[in-house]
């Protein structure tokens, strides 16, 4: 298991980030008129930004592709018809409370329903975390019927962000995900590499690597959606995931006025490329209430890729 120094690194980080829609406005230096419709819009959906990622921003700049991943405006509140809070049908495939199968050979464990980062495209920003498992005893009902298909392959971790777990618990997680023969793949879909950097330290690296050897091979998916996104801290725990053996995948959602250029979208994937990392994922965005703003229509995405 990890030492508490590596442990409690990334969790004052996550306890110092910016949650006052007041504090994120002046520290980036933006116009006193954003904070009224930001705190209306946070009210729903609140904001959360590291510190890592704010340093990322560039101040008083209201165009930042960064900036508009994470500042809540007015047009959040608006209904827009077609966009609706369970765009994706989550809750239409919940096999049993905690996990989600919408295809054959895969299942999704909803690990966690807190995130790093609150991204204001957030697909399940509208989902109701309250109503899944949190005790072990709750989770039982979910490794039964993991242990008892045969034909399940491959378990997402997802969420929220399952590497907001802390150490013991992903430890136990991983522990009884390796525990069932039949699955030999575990996907971890996370953003912290990016947002939270910190997160990525020996101790965990040792756990995803112990998984390998039990015969189940761990693969990290992240999420960055611009360029400016990958920072030198960023860099570092991408390449410490790499060294460990840990294959890393990129998923990205394609978003209005923040990377819905070629020039951008090229830019990334030859930094992911030049990282190690695969540029495997590019969304378009799942239309849910509050973001109609960041929709790209899917024929000027068509022509993008």
């Amino acid at each position: 298991m990890p030492t508490l120094l590596s442990e409690t690194t990334w969790q004052k980080s996550l306890a110092q980030a910016i949650r006052d829609p007041q504090e994120l406005i002046s520290r980036l230096n933006l116009p006193e008129e954003l904070l009224e419709p930001a705190r209306k819009s946070a009210h729903l959906f609140p904001v959360m930004v590291p510190i890592s990622y704010l340093n990322r921003i560039e101040p008083a700049n209201l165009n930042d592709p960064l900036l508009k991943q994470i500042l809540p405006i007015d047009l959040e509140n608006a209904f827009v018809p077609g966009f609706e809070a369970d765009a994706v049908g989550d809750l239409n495939v919940r096999a049993t409370p905690g996990m989600l199968q919408k295809y054959h050979g895969r299942a999704l464990l909803m690990v966690s329903g807190a995130c790093a980062i609150h991204c204001r495209y957030c697909f399940r920003r509208h989902y109701p975390y309250g109503d899944e498992p949190r005790t072990l005893q709750e989770w039982e009902p979910v490794w039964q019927t993991l242990q008892a298909d045969s034909t399940i392959q491959e378990i997402i971790l997802s969420g929220g962000d399952p590497l907001l777990l802390t150490d013991l618990r992903f430890h136990d997680l991983c522990e009884r995900i390796a525990a069932i023969p039949h699955v030999k793949r575990l996907r971890i879909h996370s953003r912290l590499p990016v947002v939270l950097p910190d997160r990525i330290h020996a101790g965990l690296l040792e756990m995803l690597q112990r998984l390998s050897e039990q015969g189940t091979m761990p693969w990290m998916v992240i999420h960055v959606n611009h360029p400016n996104e990958i920072a030198a801290d960023v860099e570092h725990a991408i390449r410490q995931l790499l060294q460990a053996g840990i294959p890393v995948l990129n998923q990205s959602v394609l978003l209005k006025g923040i990377n819905d250029t070629t020039e951008t979208l090229i830019a990334l994937s030859e930094k992911l490329v030049n990282l190690g990392v695969l540029p495997y994922y590019l969304h378009q965005l799942d239309r849910v209430t509050g973001t109609a703003h960041f929709e790209v229509p899917e024929a000027q995405g068509r022509k993008l890729i």
